[in-house]
């Protein structure tokens, strides 16, 4: 503490100088807490990311792996090319809207079974 700090405390009574140290911490803990305020994302929010996530991503991924597929059999000198695209793309559509009927069931997105 500077000098001339120390010198204006000791002039206050000892119960003026605590309280008025439990004043500053209070403003101090209440900015703190402000400043460090977490959010709560809302769950009806977060179950439709994830209905959303899983209507694009498993056909997509069900058409990536498809194309995989088909160029697997091409080097074996197969021409498959739209039938293991198509129809992985539909699988991938299928599971995507059973995780959908799943998550919304449950009622809550972070619940497993």
């Amino acid at each position: 503490m500077a000098e001339d700090e120390e010198a204006e405390v000791s002039k206050l009574p000892p119960d003026a100088r605590l309280e008025s140290l439990d004043e500053r911490l209070d403003r101090l803990q209440q900015a703190e807490a402000k400043r460090t305020e977490v959010v709560q994302p809302n769950p009806a929010t977060r179950i439709a990311q994830q209905a959303f996530g899983h209507l694009v991503g498993a056909p997509v991924g069900g058409a990536v792996i498809g194309w995989g597929l088909d160029s697997l059999a091409a080097l074996a000198g197969y021409r498959t090319f739209p039938l293991f695209l198509l129809l992985m793309l539909f699988f991938g559509f299928g599971v995507g809207l059973r995780n959908v009927m799943r998550i919304t069931k449950s009622g809550s997105a972070g619940k497993k079974r």
